[in-house]
């Protein structure tokens, strides 16, 4: 007898995403349950006489205000499980700590180059965010994004951009008065595409649909890629295999429930692409 599951809100998103929404909201709650808790856990600058390695790994888990972490969760929520299909897990998480930490130093040395020692505490997720917004730009360029209050979609590569350029703007024009920190948000986007360049060049990660595919540089990375090509061992091999049943799994797994027509540029390429394949 055929049945039909419910699935729960949870159960639709990846397993890196979901567990990085919850350690968030459980952070942000015991924030707000034990008084001064933040304070072990926010990013000092160094010069306060606060500062604590571990710090850059702990501010980005840590929000007191409710629209702080509802707003930072539903950008994860909205992004997160689609870069992490298309990576998997590890690079997934990889990808969002290295961008979280790297807005942290790029924080750390705004605030000395302005010549800041007052103890100014730094928390939330935002860097690690704006990094997950530049990696969807680059993965999917095209696909259209809609912003609260503006009934006209935009190419994500495009709000890449914009966002970048509003960042600079305001961090340049604002030097830190609206306590938001700006320059972090762009440290997240520099790391961000710095690592993505760094995959695309030693893993051959080159994807032609990508909006910055065109750029010179990275033609050139192509070609020194085709020719120090290393050959592919029998655990790549395998490794690679069952990373693409994976991923055609869920794809057809979101056939079932959603329908074709809910499937992404980039799955309906790799569908077809692996459609070829098994021909």
């Amino acid at each position: 007898m055929a049945y039909y599951q419910r699935r729960g809100f949870l159960d639709s998103l990846t397993v890196v995403t979901k567990n990085l929404l919850i350690i968030n909201i459980i952070i942000w709650a015991a924030c707000n349950l034990i008084k001064g808790l933040y304070v072990y856990l926010a990013l000092f600058n160094i010069g306060s006489g606060y500062f604590n390695i571990y710090q850059l790994v702990s501010y980005m888990f840590t929000h007191i205000e409710f629209n702080h972490l509802f707003f930072n969760m539903f950008a994860l929520f909205m992004f997160g499980s689609t870069i992490e299909s298309y990576w998997g897990q590890k690079r997934f998480l990889i990808y969002y700590m290295v961008t979280g930490i790297g807005a942290g130093l790029i924080q750390l040395l705004t605030l000395y180059i302005q010549g800041v020692y007052a103890p100014i505490p730094t928390i939330g997720a935002s860097g690690a965010i704006f990094g997950l917004l530049l990696a969807f730009g680059m993965l999917f360029p095209n696909t259209p994004l809609y912003i609260m209050f503006i009934p006209i979609p935009i190419k994500a590569k495009y709000m890449v951009i914009g966002y970048g350029l509003i960042e600079f703007f305001f961090g340049i024009a604002n030097a830190g008065s609206d306590n938001v920190a700006h320059f972090a948000h762009l440290g997240g986007m520099l790391f961000g595409i710095i690592l993505i360049l760094y995959w695309r060049r030693g893993y051959n990660y080159y994807h032609g649909n990508s909006f910055f595919s065109k750029l010179n540089f990275l033609k050139y990375f192509k070609g020194r890629i085709s020719k120090t090509k290393r050959k592919e061992t029998d655990w790549d091999f395998n490794a690679r295999k069952a990373k693409e049943e994976r991923e055609i799994n869920s794809i057809l797994e979101k056939i079932k429930l959603s329908g074709y027509n809910s499937l992404t540029e980039a799955e309906k390429l790799k569908l077809f692409e692996f459609g070829k394949k098994s021909k």
